[in-house]
């Protein structure tokens, strides 16, 4: 399961293991492309999508187990 937040802090819950293939289907779109950060080593690291003019990040959600 995953959480997508935009960059106006729209929150849209994706329930499936892929979330590229359900945001095509949200925004009815296959124009999506990755959003890289880099980190101070200069390795870059895939942290979302940019989807129709939204930036969206990318959180992974897990249970919390102890």
């Amino acid at each position: 399961m995953f959480l997508a937040i935009d960059q106006f802090g729209e929150k849209y819950l994706l329930k499936s293991k892929y979330p590229r293939k359900e945001l095509e289907n949200f925004f009815y779109t296959k124009n999506i492309k990755k959003i890289y950060v880099d980190d101070k080593k200069g390795n870059q690291f895939h942290t979302g999508y940019f989807i129709k003019g939204l930036w969206l990040s990318l959180y992974k959600l897990e249970e919390f187990k102890k």
